[in-house]
C-alpha cells in the first residue's frame, strides 16, 4: 500500500507540474501574439499618390533640369518634349564635331600652302582629280583655304552657342511648366463683351449726357 501510496502522488505531481508548463507556454504564445498584434497596428499604411492630382515643384525642376538636360521635363511627366530637346543636342553635337573636323583640315591646308614646302602637301586632297598648285592658280587657292577655315570656325562656334541655346530653353522650359501647372484653365475663364450705356460727367448739354460702348467683363 505504501509503494501503491508513493506511486499515485508522484504521478500527481507529474500531471501538475506539466498542466503548469502548458498554462505558461499558452501565456507565452497570448503575449507573442499580442506583442504582434500591436506591431502590426503601428505600421504606417502607405497610401499610393494620386497623379491626376499631383503638381510639380518648380524649383525642382528647375534644379534637375540644370544638373541634367531633360531631367526637368521628366520630372513634370511632359516625356512627348525629350525627343526635342535630345535631338536638339544631338544635331549640335554633330555640326559642331563636323565642323570642327573641317577646320582643322582646312586650316592645316592653308598652313602648308603657305609655308612653300613640297613636304607638306595635305591641301591635295582638297583639289579636284588632276588638278595642281602652280605660281598661276596659288594665290586663289590660299584665299580659298583661308576663306572656308574661317567659315567652318564661324559654324564650330554658332554651334557651341545653339547648344548652350537649346540647354537654356530646357532649363526655362522645365521651370515655366512647373509653375504653371497650377494655372487655372476650368471653363470658368470667360471673356464676355456686350454693349453698355457711359455716362458723360460735366457734359453741358443733355444730348450728350450719355453714349453707347462697350464693357468687357472677365470671369475667373
Amino acid at each position: 500500500m505504501g509503494r501503491l501510496f508513493v506511486i499515485i502522488a508522484t504521478l500527481a505531481m507529474a500531471l501538475t507540474c506539466h498542466a503548469q508548463e502548458e498554462a505558461e507556454l499558452v501565456n507565452d504564445t497570448l503575449r507573442t501574439d499580442e506583442v504582434s498584434i500591436m506591431i502590426d497596428t503601428t505600421k504606417q499604411v502607405k497610401v499610393p499618390r494620386d497623379w491626376s492630382t499631383w503638381k510639380p515643384n518648380p524649383q525642382r525642376a528647375l534644379w534637375l533640369a540644370l544638373v541634367l538636360p531633360g531631367a526637368g521635363q521628366i520630372y513634370n511627366r511632359k516625356y512627348w518634349k525629350l525627343p526635342i530637346f535630345y535631338g536638339g543636342f544631338m544635331g549640335c553635337i554633330y555640326a559642331l564635331t563636323w565642323n570642327n573636323m573641317m577646320y582643322k583640315d582646312y586650316s592645316q591646308a592653308y598652313l602648308d600652302i603657305m609655308d612653300n614646302d613640297p613636304n607638306t602637301a595635305s591641301y591635295n586632297k582638297f583639289l579636284h582629280l588632276g588638278v595642281k598648285i602652280t605660281d598661276a592658280n596659288k594665290k586663289r587657292y590660299e584665299e580659298l583655304f583661308k576663306g572656308r577655315k574661317d567659315k567652318y570656325r564661324r559654324w564650330r562656334d554658332m554651334s557651341i552657342f545653339v547648344m548652350i541655346g537649346v540647354y537654356a530653353l530646357s532649363v526655362i522650359d522645365a521651370y515655366v511648366d512647373a509653375e504653371l501647372s497650377e494655372f487655372d484653365i476650368s471653363k470658368d475663364l470667360s471673356l464676355e463683351v456686350r454693349p453698355t450705356v457711359i455716362s458723360n460727367r460735366g457734359g453741358g448739354n443733355p444730348l450728350q449726357a450719355q453714349s453707347v460702348g462697350l464693357s468687357c467683363f472677365l470671369n475667373f
